[in-house]
């Protein structure tokens, strides 16, 4: 069974790198415009602000930044497949990682 420490190195290496069994998603406003995204996204991948606060699991699978004034949040989530059927558990192999980018007031 995979420790937190594990599915920390996981949920890392596929925000930063984008491999792995998984994809990622921007909602409507953190997808426009392209350059933003871009922005965005490299933002999400090199962010390392792991906190208590953010973080209580440690498994790195939430983040919150700000981005030319603006507060986003991006989160993975775990399913089953590449369905994503509900019931995906990051203690199980393999799971299928969602990571979502999305403005803090879209949540």
């Amino acid at each position: 069974m995979p420790t937190a420490h594990d599915i920390a190195r996981d949920n890392d290496a596929f925000r930063i790198t984008g491999t792995g069994r998984g994809q990622t998603l921007f909602t409507a406003g953190a997808s426009t415009p392209v350059e933003r995204q871009l922005l965005l996204q490299a933002a999400v991948q090199t962010f390392t602000t792991f906190t208590e606060d953010n973080d209580p699991y440690g498994e790195h699978d939430f983040g919150k930044l700000e981005l030319l004034g603006v507060t986003y949040f991006w989160k993975i989530d775990y399913y089953a497949s590449a369905e994503c059927r509900l019931g995906g558990d990051p203690y199980s192999e393999p799971v299928y990682r969602v990571l979502t980018v999305m403005r803090a007031d879209e949540y």
